[in-house]
């Protein structure tokens, strides 16, 4: 059998365009309390420094959609014994 080289997570199938996240974001936070452009911009500054960020828009430790975590009022970041935002 052969191998396969790299996984479905390190494919370019993973990619989200802004459109498309836009749109996600905009589903997921129907009806739920979000948090101030501040708040939000200071989540996502700390999310693109932190390690864990892959492809620009998800979150390693979580598997979310760091645009959508940073939007719902009530979320908090999943990095590992140190959260960087909450």
């Amino acid at each position: 059998m052969e191998r396969q080289e790299g996984c479905k997570g390190c494919s370019a199938s993973v990619q989200v365009s802004p459109e498309k996240l836009e749109r996600l974001v905009e589903i997921a936070t129907r009806g739920r309390e979000t948090a101030s452009e501040e708040v939000y911009r200071q989540r996502i500054a700390q999310c693109e420094r932190c390690p864990g960020l892959q492809y620009g828009t998800t979150c390693q430790y979580c598997g979310c959609l760091v645009a959508v975590k940073a939007r719902l009022l009530d979320s908090a970041c999943p990095y590992p014994f140190a959260p960087k935002w909450g």
